[in-house]
């Protein structure tokens, strides 16, 4: 069964690609503007899956949609569609001495696998930027939001039947292990795997596959505050990366200060507390805290390195932007790292040594999205560094190829 699914959008992967930019561009309008137009559908399908969470699970957040979020959802796919296509793009000519024509251009992978948990908002995400791409799709989404994710598939493929376009441009496994290790597996079907999730999934998938994958989504994220930090931004900065939404993978889970800032240390911690922020402070911050009444809970090793996704912190205290630097790479995932200075030079050294794919001087991590860098969304937050790193919109899901034009001549 699932096999005659992946032969299914491999052979509607190659009709696709022949498509022009204005009938996906009109294809994707369309679907933005069902999804608008039935938003109570997929509000309903939705408050299933949310009846089956805990309200207090952080993960209630990223499977929950709302009629803001879902004209989100379609100003993205909107987005999408006004973007420059990446495809045939000329990314290089040259003429060999022997006269050979080269011109390399870009093309789509062919069939893009994903596979990711409780997020509703990926299933459009990742038909637009596929079908931008010229690019078909396999979804394998988690249990939790098996309702919704359907309810959007249904929603899509009404569209593409609507435009006479196959609706195996697009298609949902059913939620189940079993299901992700047949994707895995699908060798000769699945052209790329890019997995969207916590650290076990995204281990299970670079562990399992038979198939080509780009890592993406976990992020341990950290921000240094510098000796010339300057508090007002700190506070503001740090509070938001934190708690604008703590389920993400670009939410800040450790902050490190410099020692001769502890004393700002409650000021800054302030707003996260009030938010209902628990701290994980070192000896050295829980001293300082603990005598401005502001409550932390003692680290430990296990502290540092983990992705929170919840209203918890941890607190490093550090002598110098060089122990600052040894934190992040002892313990930072490879997402997205901060710096809250006023010196330039310690600034720019900061961005040039920590290895991640996005470092911020004075602003929040929660800024790494395709959607805020202009990408109209993302596929994923590529951690890794082989092929594309950071915020993977419409140029990162296509490869290339050479196309050489010659007039008889021979190799000798």
């Amino acid at each position: 069964m699932t096999t005659n699914i992946f032969s299914q959008v491999k052979q509607a992967s190659r009709r696709i690609a022949w498509l022009s930019d204005d009938k996906r561009n009109e294809v994707l309008l369309a679907v933005a503007d069902a999804i608008v137009k039935e938003q109570e559908t997929l509000l309903e399908a939705n408050s299933h899956d949310l009846n089956r969470m805990d309200r207090s699970n952080p993960l209630y957040d990223r499977l929950q949609l709302t009629p803001d979020r879902l004209q989100a959802i379609a100003a993205d796919m909107r987005k999408v569609a006004s973007l420059p296509s990446p495809l045939g793009e000329n990314i290089e000519e040259r003429v060999l001495p022997n006269g050979l024509q080269l011109t390399k251009v870009r093309v789509p992978f062919g069939v893009i696998g994903i596979v990711y948990e409780a997020r509703p908002n990926v299933t459009f995400d990742v038909f637009s930027l596929c079908f931008k791409s010229g690019n078909a799709c396999v979804l394998k989404g988690g249990k939790d939001a098996d309702a919704s994710n359907r309810a959007a598939v249904a929603l899509i493929h009404s569209v593409l039947k609507e435009k006479g376009i196959t609706p195996d441009v697009v298609q949902l496994l059913p939620p189940t292990h079993e299901a992700t290790a047949e994707m895995l597996g699908a060798v000769g079907y699945i052209d790329l795997c890019i997995p969207r999730g916590g650290r076990s999934l995204i281990d299970f998938v670079r562990n399992n596959a038979k198939v080509p994958v780009i890592e993406t989504g976990a992020g341990v994220v950290n921000t240094y505050f510098d000796a010339e930090g300057d508090v007002e931004k700190g506070k503001a900065i740090i509070c938001n990366a934190k708690t604008r939404r703590v389920s993400v993978c670009n939410a800040l889970d450790c902050l490190i200060i410099h020692r001769s800032r502890l004393n700002d240390l409650p000021l800054l911690c302030r707003p996260l507390i009030e938010k209902g922020v628990t701290l994980y402070a070192d000896d050295e911050a829980r001293s300082v805290l603990l005598q401005e009444n502001c409550h932390a809970e003692q680290a430990t090793e296990q502290s540092f390195g983990t992705e929170y996704m919840d209203y918890k912190m941890a607190i490093k205290t550090v002598a110098s932007v060089d122990e600052a630097l040894e934190h992040i790479a002892r313990y930072g995932s490879g997402h997205s790292e901060s710096i809250i200075t006023a010196n330039e030079t310690t600034a720019r050294r900061f961005q040039q040594e920590v290895d991640a794919a996005c470092v911020y001087w004075n602003a929040p991590t929660s800024f790494t999205d395709g959607a805020q860098f202009g990408l109209g969304a993302e596929i994923g937050i590529s951690t890794q560094k082989l092929g594309a790193r950071g915020p993977m919109g419409l140029q990162e899901i296509t490869t290339y190829k050479w196309l050489i034009k010659g007039a008889g001549q021979v190799r000798p």
